[in-house]
């Protein structure tokens, strides 16, 4: 097992870290580095990932991989329509010796969840998601329960397979900081790919050295938090949330939640990039997987062939950009530029 041995380096040269963590879990997952940082910027910020794509892709190798690189507890959950909430938060079991009720933790109780085919199960198992998505804890019977830290979850849903499924609520939808797909493998890594299984006899994820330690995790976590986020570009990332709640051909725009997220995440990607300060790039690169799984089209905007996506790229470039920023940081607001 590899570990960190300066800690201190974290804060001096975090990038670095970031580096090796991508680097480690590219060990399992082929040729999918942008799924990989898109990834790691959520958990870089704490947040949960909605992964959709078809199957075999990779999404649960990437998931496995990524828990092994950063030392923390794994637990995948397959969802099913006949699936309880409490075979997900865990339930209370009575003791006959001691005569008292003990809670036993459901599979919820892990660092990294991987709930596969979240779309599958009913709206009340769906809803006993919610509260540990946003609060970090379950209740059970009244009492509460935190969750261990970092808690993040990872869904998969098939965006093809519609049958015995039921649609994932706004509500939910708003929880999660990001949704992404990780999409075929080009043919040569592909190839890669099947020469790498001839010489393997266990999973993937398997063969991924730790790299980063949990209370290592935490530190970067916080540190995100730390990055600038100059006050012009607080403005356009209001006012580009704005202009999805204003647009004709949206029934929902995007949340205050949305807002936070989306500056979280370009925290994220700045100090992925190395800098201590937001530039107007790292808002851009990341509003589409932070804020498009949060718009709701019309139903006449669906017809015309409309897409969240494209929708959200349109208003990106439509907003002005607030600059100039130098090489030493941002700069004093000299004007706006389209």
């Amino acid at each position: 097992m590899s570990i960190s041995t300066n800690p201190s380096l974290l804060f001096d040269q975090p990038e670095e870290w970031i580096e090796r963590i991508i680097s480690n879990v590219e060990q399992a997952v082929i040729g999918k580095r942008d799924a990989v940082e898109q990834v790691l910027i959520a958990v870089l910020c704490g947040g949960h990932v909605l992964l959709e794509d078809v199957p075999g892709v990779g999404k649960t190798t990437l998931v496995r991989a990524l828990a092994r690189t950063m030392d923390c507890s794994f637990k995948r959950i397959q969802f099913t329509p006949d699936m309880l909430p409490s075979d997900i938060t865990g339930v209370s079991v009575f003791n006959r010796h001691t005569n008292e009720f003990e809670f036993r933790p459901g599979p919820l109780f892990s660092n990294i969840v991987l709930a596969d085919e979240l779309n599958r199960t009913p709206a009340k198992t769906q809803a006993a998601l919610l509260e540990a998505m946003e609060e970090k804890h379950v209740t059970v019977d009244g009492i509460t329960y935190r969750l261990p830290s970092p808690f993040i979850l990872l869904a998969t849903q098939n965006p093809i397979e519609y049958e015995g499924t039921y649609r994932l609520p706004e509500a939910q939808m708003d929880r999660f900081l990001i949704r992404i797909g990780l999409g075929y493998p080009d043919k040569r890594h592909e190839v890669e790919l099947l020469g790498r299984s001839q010489d393997r006899e266990r999973h993937p994820a398997d063969y991924v050295k730790t790299v980063l330690l949990q209370e290592e995790l935490i530190k970067l976590q916080k540190r995100v938090r730390s990055v600038h986020v100059d006050d012009s570009l607080k403005h356009y990332i209001v006012e580009l949330v704005t202009a999805t709640r204003n647009h004709p051909d949206l029934e929902l725009g995007a949340s205050p939640r949305a807002s936070l997220a989306l500056m979280h995440t370009a925290q994220a990607k700045a100090l992925m990039q190395g800098r201590g300060y937001v530039i107007p790039d790292d808002i851009k690169e990341v509003a589409a997987m932070t804020l498009a799984h949060r718009l709701w089209l019309t139903p006449e905007a669906k017809l015309a062939g409309q897409s969240a996506d494209r929708l959200l790229e349109q208003l990106v470039e439509q907003r002005n950009i607030p600059g100039l920023y130098g090489p030493n940081g941002p700069s004093s607001l000299r004007g706006r530029a389209r």
